[in-house]
């Protein structure tokens, strides 16, 4: 109970942050078993070479956009509950509006549909909002960490650690050759998974808590 003693619960619904939880994980999910899929069905994809962007251009383009929608719809999710369950202190609340925006950048880049297929007609801004997902996936765990290590000092340790391999691998994926580069962002996107699901298991945490209050 002590952990509910460092910040008022409020109007804090306890079935709300379970829900979010939930359906910010099938989020995550969506990332991982929607790019497993779609390697399976697009023909000739070598994963270590060839990235998750280009499972997100051609004809089988579908698999990969409806993967990168559920994931921008967990991190929207996600947001939502930290609104609701304000751990308190201004790095909370940039990184809440920080999963906002990358939630909008997600969609961005299923609906762009500029990647993968060396289009470059009209306005390309792929660069732009991989630089965007850099930035923000770097910030995002670091403001956060301190109100989930009120919640679980294991989710704050967690997402030192994500944060830390994101910052390591990221700056590598940008200068590696193109016959490996889709090996790093599939770590990438399994770190990116991983912060989210232990959000997840904070917001589900804190349902617990605010239930037995």
């Amino acid at each position: 109970m002590t952990r509910l003693h460092d910040h008022a619960i409020g109007g804090e619904r306890p079935v709300l942050l379970k829900l979010c939880a939930i359906i910010a994980a099938l989020g995550a999910a969506s990332l991982i078993l929607g790019t497993l899929a779609a390697q399976v069905v697009v023909p000739g994809h070598d994963w270590i070479a060839d990235t998750i962007s280009d499972l997100g251009a051609g004809q089988y383009e579908i698999v990969m956009d409806v993967a990168l929608y559920g994931f921008a719809a967990g991190l929207f999710v996600a947001a939502l509950a930290a609104s609701h369950s304000h751990m308190g202190g201004s790095g909370w609340t940039a990184g809440l509006f920080s999963l906002a925006i990358l939630g909008a950048i997600v969609v961005v880049v299923g609906a762009r549909n500029e990647y993968g297929d060396g289009d470059k007609e009209g306005v390309v801004i792929h660069s732009y909002l991989v630089y965007g997902l850099g930035f923000f996936f770097t910030a995002t765990p670091l403001l956060m960490r301190p109100g989930f290590a009120r919640i679980m000092p294991w989710m704050g340790w967690a997402l030192l650690i994500l944060a830390i391999g994101w910052v390591i691998v990221a700056p590598i994926f940008l200068l590696v050759p193109t016959s490996i580069d889709g090996l790093l962002e599939r770590v990438l996107g399994v770190i990116a998974a991983a912060m989210l699901c232990t959000m997840c298991a904070g917001f589900w945490q804190r349902g617990k808590d605010v239930a037995r209050a």
